[in-house]
């Protein structure tokens, strides 16, 4: 049946734009959620070297040169 849209009782086109919405914003919060969490382990790395120098495990002039290597 007919009316003044195109054909009734299905989706059409604004049932994939919807579709789509939602997957769109669905990857945006996935995409957010994998950038806070990169940003947040990124020190992750110097933060086990101020462990290991706390420890004793190195000393200061090898903490001070991991340390520049890990923060260029």
């Amino acid at each position: 049946m007919m009316n003044g849209y195109g054909f009734t009782g299905g989706f059409g086109f604004g049932g994939i734009f919807m579709i789509l919405w939602w997957v769109l914003i669905i990857a945006a919060i996935v995409a957010l959620v994998k950038w806070l969490g990169a940003s947040s382990g990124g020190n992750k790395a110097l933060d086990i070297l101020k462990e290991r120098y706390a420890r004793g495990e190195i000393d200061a002039e090898e903490f001070q040169k991991r340390k520049r290597d890990l923060t260029q």
